[in-house]
């Protein structure tokens, strides 16, 4: 079954296509170029909208892109520019780091050489150059996590233009080295240049968010990180842990890691609002549930995820960060408070329902919010586990696993039954090297080691330095 299933275009997405083309198309008839540029915008957008299912807001973005592509190509007409010099390939490698989307940036890797094109009239072998350059800067800057591999991507974009440019005309001569082989070569660094300029403009335009940005959200000197460290200890080393399975996992079944990384710090930041009210920071004090009634304990942890969506806002985090803090919950129930409130006996109007004990939701709309739900349940169930033993954590993560899927709670993402088996493997391997055993080591007092007990397995003998450097 193709993964691109036909759907029907919405009357909205209708008005969308239909504006466009008409807009474009009179642009076109009054500027007097070609009317195939219209056609061409508008087989692009069915495409979008029947095939790949987009929605309308990346239908747009991808479209400004183009407008702004058309402008810049119909002023170095005007203008009587070298269009050589033009950097188109700077659209498709825009569009990758954006939106992270192979088959979308090949789509604009195609439709940027072919308007540019179009509207500057250079011929097929031309249109085909540029093509394989932007292509090339889409492939490079895939994953791209340093500005430096922005550089390297412009690099790459010129000297697959320039090979490009030597296929078509292999007799090199002074006309075509400095009238197409070096403007080529230009081209590259100056779409690497122009990449770097303007990706925070789209990002914060688009409200997309970049490796780039990604990777300063997860630094811990971020104010909100900083903060969580002081007021909520216990949750940011869950955080930590959380975000150790969910990369691993994450990077296991091609999803995006640094994403899952980055999400899984802030997941939890609303539980610095009420932190001793959360297990993990329960370091000296009694369990202050134990005095509430479970319709308020209820209330209290339904409003960490509440109150994490405002301080994620106060902090202008990314709204793909912010999805992370209702859907690492989806619509799970609370077991705790309601198998308490089912022994006590409600006292609630109407009865004690089910649906009151579960969190708001939504469920996970994406693979790597659905691995950050699964990753935050494993670690707190493995956590309680009285002895950590290979076949007991394999057991546990299984059992959590299976529990979340049949409770429907990864029926709105993309994972497959062979994702969420890896996903499982993943934890598995990471959480039994996380509680691995440790050699025990015998006292010294003074100079003297103190011998090991008969019943002490770990004798001298298996480790004769007597201490840490014989292990890992």
């Amino acid at each position: 079954m193709s993964p691109f299933q036909p759907n029907s275009i919405s009357r909205q997405q209708s008005i969308i296509v239909a504006s466009s083309f008409l807009v474009l198309a009179f642009f076109c008839f009054s500027s007097g170029l070609s009317l195939v540029i219209p056609l061409l915008v508008f087989f692009f957008s069915v495409h979008l909208f029947y095939f790949r299912k987009a929605k309308p807001a990346l239908y747009l973005n991808l479209a400004l892109l183009l407008t702004i592509l058309i402008f810049a190509a119909y002023a170095f007409k005007s203008y009587h520019l070298f269009f050589f010099y033009l950097p188109i390939a700077s659209v498709a490698m825009l569009t990758m780091l954006l939106f992270n989307d192979i088959h979308v940036s090949f789509m604009m890797a195609f439709m940027s050489a072919a308007l540019a094109g179009l509207i500057l009239g250079f011929n097929l072998n031309g249109m085909l150059i540029f093509f394989m350059g932007a292509l090339a800067g889409t492939y490079k800057v895939r994953d791209a996590r340093t500005r430096g591999a922005l550089i390297e991507a412009g690099v790459f974009v010129a000297i697959v233009q320039v090979v490009g440019a030597l296929m078509v005309h292999p007799m090199i001569n002074k006309d075509i080295l400095v009238h197409v082989l070096k403007p080529l070569a230009i081209n590259g660094l100056v779409s690497a240049l122009v990449v770097i300029g303007t990706s925070k403009i789209f990002e914060t335009l688009f409200r997309e968010t970049t490796n780039f940005t990604l990777l300063e959200l997860s630094d811990s000197s971020h104010p909100l990180l900083k903060r969580m460290v002081v007021e909520a200890p216990g949750s940011y080393h869950h955080s930590l842990i959380v975000s150790n399975l969910s990369e691993a996992a994450a990077d296991a079944i091609g999803a995006n890691s640094l994403l899952v990384r980055v999400g899984a710090y802030y997941h939890d930041v609303g539980k610095m609002v009420k932190p001793e009210y959360f297990t993990e920071n329960q370091m000296v004090s009694g369990n202050k549930h134990d005095e509430l009634e479970p319709s308020m304990s209820r209330l209290v942890i339904l409003n960490h995820i509440k109150e994490g969506m405002d301080l994620a806002r106060k902090y202008h985090l990314n709204q793909r960060i912010i999805d992370f803090i209702p859907e690492h919950h989806g619509t799970s129930l609370m077991h705790f408070f309601y198998h308490k409130a089912l022994t006590e006996g409600s006292s609630e109007p109407g009865g004690l329902q089910e649906k009151d004990y579960r969190y708001p939701g939504p469920k996970p709309q994406s693979k790597e919010t659905a691995i950050v739900l699964l990753a935050d349940s494993v670690e707190a169930a493995t956590r309680s586990l009285d002895e950590h033993t290979p076949q007991r954590i394999e057991d546990v993560v299984r059992k959590v696993i299976n529990n979340k899927f049949i409770d429907g709670q990864l029926d709105e993402c993309d994972l497959t039954l062979s994702h969420i088996n890896t996903i499982a493997s993943t934890f598995v391997r990471v959480l039994t090297a996380m509680y691995h055993g440790r050699i025990k080591y015998p006292e010294t007092h003074g100079n003297n080691p103190k011998k090991p007990s008969k019943e002490d397995p770990h004798s001298a003998k298996a480790n004769p330095q007597g201490g840490e450097s014989g292990v890992s």
